[in-house]
């Protein structure tokens, strides 16, 4: 692992560094008299120095072996655990994104499909009402003219009778007013000529 392996190292270069520097070390007066704790002439001195860097390099290698691996597994699992999460979110929100995409297309599909229905449904419906325009005009045509011919013929048939009588009354009042028959060609006549007279 490069993290272990680099803190072994450091961690065995100052360990070298103490030991050098306590055995290199040569009398200092201010030391020797101010801080007998740094007094090298003295063996007790030394021994503290040197027992204290190989407790340390100890230490650093108790710690190197068996608390910075785990350190490092720990730190390389939440990574891990991080680096998944972030693809799981990135996935998560190409999937939403695609999802979002879809229900737009959807609405705009069916907002087309809805607008197509209604034009086909009002068209239907136009064709329909001029169907039903065409037949009822042609059924009010036909009941005007049957209207029409059959006022034609009670006209016509009217005209005749008040002919008839016209006639009848006609000669009535000739043979009255005269005390002598009329003819009736010549009665028959005279009404026809008034009738169409007064029909113009």
């Amino acid at each position: 692992m490069p993290g272990a392996t680099g803190l072994r190292r450091l961690g065995a270069q100052v360990a070298v560094c103490l030991l050098a520097a306590c055995v290199l070390a040569g009398p200092s007066p201010a030391f020797a008299a101010g801080m007998p704790q740094l007094d090298f002439h003295n063996p007790l001195t030394i021994w503290q120095v040197v027992w204290g860097a190989v407790i340390f390099l100890l230490l650093y290698l108790v710690l190197s072996r068996s608390a910075l691996p785990q350190v490092a597994s720990v730190l390389d699992a939440r990574r891990g655990r991080i680096e998944g999460d972030l693809e799981a979110a990135r996935t998560a929100k190409t999937g939403t994104d695609r999802a979002i995409d879809d229900l737009r297309r959807a609405r705009r599909k069916a907002a087309a499909e809805a607008q197509a229905n209604l034009d086909r449904v009002l068209q239907d419906a136009r064709e329909e009402a001029a169907v039903r325009t065409r037949e009822m005009n042609a059924r009010l045509e036909a009941e005007i003219a049957a209207a029409e011919a059959q006022l034609a013929q009670e006209r016509t048939r009217a005209m005749g009778a008040l002919r008839t009588v016209a006639a009848d009354t006609a000669q009535l009042l000739v043979e009255r007013v005269t005390g002598q028959p009329a003819g009736r060609s010549l009665v028959e006549s005279h009404v026809d000529g008034a009738l169409a007279a007064r029909t113009a």
